[in-house]
Parts: C-alpha cells; structure tokens; sequence
C-alpha cells in the first residue's frame, strides 16, 4: 500500500484531483491511500506518508518542506501547474511513482 499525500493552501482544494487519483489508481490495479490536507499540517503527517505532493499554489513552501521530509526520506515535490489545472489525475499519479522509483 502506498500512502500518497498532497498538500495545498487549506486542504479544500485537492480533493477533485484525490478522487481522479484514485480512480486512476484502481484502473491500473495500484493499491493507494490518497488524502489531503493543508500544508501547515505537514509536518503531523511524517511518519504515515510514502510521498508528499504539493498544489502548485504553495510551490514557494517547497524548500521548508523538503527540510521537513528529507530527513524522514520522504520524497515531497511540486504537481506541476498544467496538471493540478486540468485535474489529471493519472499524470498527478505518475510522478508520485516516479518519486518512490515505481
């Protein structure tokens, strides 16, 4: 089971791109646990994630949150604009694998 978790300003808006992670994830037959929550809570979610995600609106947040998760080896990267945009969440997915070399 990969625990994947995306960050963003409140938590509120991730949750379409959630669903279409999960959606994605079950046509391809890949066992997640995906949730969302508000970047400032990062720090309580250490020790029960595989990969943090960040909306690309609190990018700026990126360098603070790798000092956070590095030492945990937690991968944490910014989901590219154009796919947060469109909400796709097979490419949002794809780089969370990528990042946990899946």
């Amino acid at each position: 089971m990969i625990v994947i978790k995306l960050f963003c300003a409140s938590g509120m808006s991730t949750s379409v791109l959630v669903n279409k992670m999960r959606k994605a994830a079950a046509d391809r037959g890949i066992e997640v646990e995906i949730s969302a929550f508000p970047e400032s809570q990062i720090d309580k979610h250490l020790d029960s994630m595989d990969v943090a995600l960040l909306g690309p609106q609190i990018g700026f947040n990126l360098a603070k949150d790798k000092k956070i998760c590095d030492p945990k080896g937690i991968p944490v990267e910014v989901i590219p604009m154009v796919d947060y945009g469109m909400m796709n969440g097979a490419k949002v997915l794809d780089l969370a694998l990528k990042l946990l070399g899946k």
